[in-house]
């Protein structure tokens, strides 16, 4: 237990009660003096012969004392006492405490007690003096708190309890009964063996009723807070309702006992914006004021009622905002009785629900007045408060002065203020456009202009988005025709190339040339079918594929994409399975990738790619969302950049995204990516610290079936084989007979085509464009064994020509070309419509495989 001021001091004296210990005290001293004075008689009178002088000299001294000692004693001149008599000032004063005191020794034994114990503890006397326990004995409830007084004062420590007795226990008449303050502590404090212990007993009675009294006071005045005809409540500092009243919750349709459980914000119950006006309050500490409010509440169940606060908030000594203390009053029964007042309110309500935020201010930017849109803005902006109190602090600094100029045009009196978009102050982004109107000349000294704020971040977002997407439409439409053009051109230059290699062995001196003009057409087919991706024209292909020899053929691209300050590590798993994929896509997603983490190391850095099987079982322990449990081939594009911070990495995948400045990226690169990984039925996860670097992590499907030949699109790598590989392989028997009709609107593409699949013993019919087509079809009575047509023609395109020729002919065999992507065309097709697809460029081989294999096909 704590000190008490009430307890006695460590050195009070305490007197025993009695002569015992006096007259015994008295009594040992007269013992020892007698004691001396026979020892030294005999001393003299054994040895009064053999002692010497000086010894018989020391005995007659001490027989000396011992009689004046004895003498003394019997004359008064020397007396012995206690403690207590000490300091007799001490002694009066804890003989008069109002407080009982007593002193017990170890044993329990009273050896003090004053006269304010005698009294409350009902003593007849000094010699009816009981202990603390025994006073209380036969009492329940006291003996429990003695118990506990008894065991601290054995263990040296404070202890301090209440009690309520009966009146007769306390030593006063009747039956209401008192409560008693019991105390105890130690002599020596903190010891186990302290010999004394000092007990008090104190009437708190009184002061107990004072303690009821304010209770019941203070619950009187709840109670009539709670009925009161007008409603209440008090918000922290935090926004959360701290106190309602029966009335206002029984207003806005709550359980008082709900609310008073807390959870409840100040939010839930303001309509509208309504919540800013009241903390916004607290955003600008100064004096302590009563503002009053016209806004409306929130019920549970959504509807509003109109009411008028008087909002008053104070603070603390160090500035920081307290509770507030609210007064709600109904306005319904003003706007029935006073038809001004209810305009009043109806003009109130619309300037707080408005969705722009208005303001007036005066000639240096401070706010007078302000709508709830506006003060709920100027929280957001600025954590001190400074936009509540400053308009101009809430624009950012560097578009501070265009507000600035059009308030002093406002107070020059200047009409038609052109709008002024600016940036807002804050830590995000922001972009806001204000409208700045004067007010009447005899009022401009205390508000100089009306300001109209609507926040254009959104807007600006969209209008970027719009923009990107647009800019991004056109790059690919041009992208696209470039590719289309391209791929005609190389057509024509494969298609000869093949007829210059089928003219000249491996041994020619000129035939090292022509192979070299083979790679480099193959090359440029691949950077227009980049091209095609880019412009989401490409025919998808998905092709059963090694992605070590895949990811080995980028090589080359990735090292000139990332630059030379970042070191490119590929490390390839054992054995990969095999993977179907479209191997265009799946070098777009490394590439996007690779390009990212470059922008990620702008010193320079490290990109490291590694390629491992993942069997099912640790697939299983991964536990990635998502993802089933079943074979995997892992990719895995790690780097040493920045990282990405930890609130926007859920957001990387979503379209248009993106934290690289306006103009330096789509934010279509990792939604491209994610599209791509799901669309070939893959998974792909992102792990990143922020200035740690990023991994990101592709999880693509076994291909179960052991072997499938590649599309022959696919065969330009072999190229780049010598021409003696190139030249002992088997070739497929690719001739064949029957009248194809070969449209084409390119010359010298069609000419080509042409003498390459009479080269393989076909008979060709050649047309310009569908119209032409058309005739030769019609001349021929439709005796043609298969069409081979452009898609893209003057005149009449290739699916308009293969509607009017199937309505003549219903089992006609076509076969498209096109260096355009397969569904570029196909919605403009009948529905069930068969046909092949042959994308440009193309060589002679594919050219003349493919009519083989539509010729034979059922």
């Amino acid at each position: 237990m704590t000190a008490d001021s009430n307890d006695p001091p460590a050195t009070e004296p305490f007197v025993a009660h009695g002569p015992a210990r006096r007259s015994g005290s008295i009594l040992l001293v007269v013992l020892i003096a007698v004691g001396i004075v026979a020892v030294a008689v005999w001393l003299m009178t054994i040895g009064r012969t053999q002692a010497q002088p000086y010894i018989l000299g020391v005995l007659a001294l001490l027989a000396t004392v011992g009689l004046f000692t004895l003498f003394a004693l019997a004359a008064g001149i020397i007396r012995f006492s206690d403690r207590a008599t000490d300091d007799p000032v001490m002694a009066r004063i804890a003989d008069q405490a109002q407080e009982g005191l007593v002193v017990t020794d170890s044993r329990g034994h009273v050896v003090y007690s004053n006269a304010a114990y005698l009294r409350l503890t009902g003593a007849a006397g000094p010699q009816d003096v009981r202990p603390v326990e025994r006073v209380f004995i036969g009492n329940p409830d006291v003996s429990e708190a003695v118990f506990r007084l008894l065991k601290a004062a054995r263990e040296g420590k404070r202890q301090q309890e209440e009690v309520r007795v009966a009146g007769h226990e306390a030593g006063q008449g009747g039956e209401q009964g008192r409560w008693l303050r019991l105390r105890v502590r130690p002599l020596g404090e903190g010891k186990r063996d302290a010999r004394y212990a000092v007990w008090s007993i104190a009437d708190v009675t009184r002061d107990r009723e004072d303690q009821e009294d304010v209770f019941q006071e203070l619950r009187h005045a709840i109670e009539y807070l709670d009925h009161a005809p007008c409603g209440f409540f008090s918000v922290n500092p935090a926004g959360e309702i701290a106190y309602v009243n029966a009335t206002l919750a029984n207003w806005l349709d709550y359980d008082l006992a709900e609310i008073g459980s807390g959870g409840l914000k100040l939010t839930d119950i303001v309509s509208g914006d309504g919540a800013a006006l009241l903390t916004s309050i607290a955003a600008v500490p100064g004096e302590v004021k009563t503002e009053v409010f016209d806004i409306d509440l929130r019920m549970r169940g959504g509807k509003t009622v109109p009411v008028r606060l008087y909002h008053k908030l104070a603070f603390g000594a160090d500035g920081a905002a307290g509770a507030s203390r609210t007064l709600v009053i109904s306005r319904a029964r003003d706007e029935r009785s006073d038809p001004e007042r209810a305009a009043e309110v109806r003009f109130m309500r619309f300037f707080d629900h408005t969705p722009m935020a208005i303001a007036t201010v005066d000639r240096g930017g401070n706010v007078v007045g302000a709508n709830a849109r506006f003060a709920k803005l100027a929280q957001g902006l600025n954590g001190e408060g400074g936009a509540a109190k400053s308009i101009f602090r809430a624009v950012n600094p560097r578009d501070r002065g265009l507000l600035i100029a059009a308030i002093n045009q406002a107070a020059e009196g200047q009409g038609d203020i052109a709008p002024v978009e600016v940036m807002l102050d804050g830590a995000k982004e922001r972009f806001a456009q204000f409208f700045v109107t004067t007010v009447e000349k005899d009022e401009r000294d205390a508000e100089t202009a009306i300001v109209y704020m609507l926040e254009t971040t959104e807007r600006r977002a969209l209008e970027n988005q719009i923009n990107q997407s647009q800019k991004m439409e056109m790059v690919g439409q041009l992208a696209g025709g470039i590719a289309h053009d391209f791929n005609n051109v190389l057509s024509a230059i494969m298609m000869a190339n093949d007829f210059l290699l089928n003219a000249h062995k491996p041994t020619d001196p000129s035939f090292q040339d022509i192979m070299q003009i083979k790679q480099n057409a193959t090359r440029a087919a691949t950077l227009v079918r980049q091209l095609l991706a880019f412009s989401r024209r490409q025919t998808l292909r998905p092709q059963v594929l090694d992605l070590g020899d895949a990811l080995s053929d980028l090589t080359m691209l990735l090292r000139r994409l990332i630059g030379e300050k970042v070191k490119l590590d590929l490390v390839h798993g054992r054995d990969l399975w095999p993977v179907k994929v479209d191997v265009s896509q799946f070098e777009q997603v490394v590439v996007n990738l690779a390009v990212n983490a470059r922008d990620a190391m702008p010193d320079g850095g490290k990109l490291i790619i590694r390629t491992a099987n993942l069997p099912t079982e640790e697939a299983a322990q991964l536990a990635n969302k998502g993802m089933p449990a079943a074979d995997y081939v892992k990719i895995e594009i790690s780097d040493t950049g920045t990282g990405i911070p930890h609130e926007i990495i859920d957001k990387i995948f979503e379209p248009f995204f993106s934290t690289k400045e306006v103009g330096k990226g789509t934010g279509l690169g990792l939604s491209t990516v994610y599209g791509i990984v799901k669309q070939t039925g893959g998974f792909v996860y992102v792990d990143s610290v922020p200035g740690g670097g990023t991994t990101f992590r592709i999880y693509l499907p076994r291909h179960r079936q052991e072997q499938e030949a590649a599309p022959e699109a696919q065969a330009g790598n072999a190229a780049t084989k010598d021409a003696a590989a190139e030249a002992a392989k088997p070739k497929p028997d690719l001739t064949g007979q029957g009248t194809i009709l070969l449209v084409e609107d390119e010359d010298g593409l069609r000419s080509l085509n042409a003498r390459g699949l009479r080269s393989r013993g076909y008979s060709v019919i050649e047309a310009a464009n569908g119209v032409e087509a058309l005739e030769a079809f019609e001349e021929n009575n439709g005796a043609v064994d298969l069409v081979v047509s452009d898609v893209v023609m003057p005149e009449m395109d290739g699916p308009t020509l293969l509607k009017e020729m199937r309505s003549r002919n219903a089992e006609l065999k076509i076969i498209f070309v096109s260096g355009y992507a397969e569904d570029a065309f196909e919605k403009s097709l009948p529905e069930n419509q068969q046909f092949a697809f042959l994308p440009k460029p193309f060589t002679l081989t594919q050219l003349v495989a493919a009519v083989k294999e539509t010729m034979t096909a059922n």
